[in-house]
């Protein structure tokens, strides 16, 4: 945990290095983010009420750098996060951990309309566990999985706060690099092949290949004085499988800010995707809906 914690934070450093540094004399560019540390603490001692301390903290960097001349534009976009729940003297839980690099070329059509070719990763920096159930054995780790998509198709800007793309055209590789994950099918994987006797006789395999259509939405407006919404919905349906099972990835962002260096935000993230198999209490496997909250409150960086 302790290596994996460092190497995290060495690369949040270097990014955040690259990222701030002075903006280049080139007009074409514009950049922009934010760096936020969020963190809540309670300390109880001979509390007649009872209770345990507490200590909860999320790190997360968003930033962007765009490029226009002419009739071409290229939009790239980096999404960081990863935060810990210290809860007594147990062992820290995660409670958020994100990867997602964004990227889009467009080549103007007409006034607002682009033909694009757009490419986006995710994944995670550390293992993820399922902490009701077992807190010693991974159900997730970086680059398992890892999703990789390259998609061609038209970007229409609406205006400056609502943006559309429709790829008709896009390939979507799923990662999981690590076998006891790949074997067991984990997120849509082919899983491994048993004999009778319950021998492995065939690895399940570490990557899916899938071609669909895939479309996304983005919205950023302010709602009021310091107050901004972001919302990215994502949808995709595979060609190749079943064009009927349509996987939504929605991610909303609403950032109230106090002064320069002090913001609050809550983040609202849904996910819905046939392949992913999920367990209930009851022990029950298959697809169901994906939702996380976080309310925050910390410090805030602009870059």
């Amino acid at each position: 945990m302790k290596k994996q914690l460092h190497i995290t934070g060495l690369l949040l450093l270097f990014t955040l290095s690259v990222f701030s540094q002075e903006e280049a004399p080139v007009k074409n560019w514009t950049r922009s983010g934010t760096a936020t540390l969020n963190f809540s603490q309670s300390h109880l001692s001979n509390w007649a009420a009872g209770g345990e301390n507490a200590l909860n903290t999320t790190g997360r960097l968003i930033y962007q750098t765009n490029y226009a001349k002419n009739k071409t534009k290229w939009n790239n976009n980096i999404d960081l996060g990863l935060g810990y729940s210290i809860l007594g003297d147990n062992k820290a839980i995660k409670t958020d951990d994100k990867i997602e690099l964004n990227s889009m070329y467009g080549v103007k059509a007409s006034d607002r309309l682009f033909y694009s070719l757009s490419f986006s990763f995710k994944s995670q920096f550390t293992d993820g566990f399922d902490y009701k159930k077992d807190s010693s054995t991974p159900i997730s780790k970086f680059f398992a999985p890892a999703y990789i998509t390259l998609g061609l198709g038209l970007d229409w800007a609406a205006s400056k706060h609502f943006e559309m793309n429709l790829s008709p055209a896009t390939a979507r590789i799923t990662m999981v690099n690590d076998q006891r994950l790949a074997d067991l099918g984990s997120f849509g994987v082919e899983g491994a092949k048993y004999d009778t006797a319950g021998l492995k006789i065939k690895d399940g395999k570490q990557s899916r290949f899938e071609f669909g259509g895939k479309f996304t939405a983005k919205l950023n407006v302010d709602l009021a004085k310091n107050v901004n919404f972001t919302s990215k919905l994502e949808l995709f349906a595979d060609y190749l499988k079943n064009i009927k099972n349509v996987d939504v990835d929605w991610q909303n962002l609403l950032t109230m800010k106090v002064n320069s260096w002090l913001n609050a935000n809550i983040t609202l993230h849904l996910i819905y995707d046939d392949d992913i198999k999920i367990t209930d209490k009851d022990g029950n496997s298959g697809p169901r809906t994906q939702f996380k909250e976080v309310i925050s409150v910390g410090l805030s960086y602009k870059l």
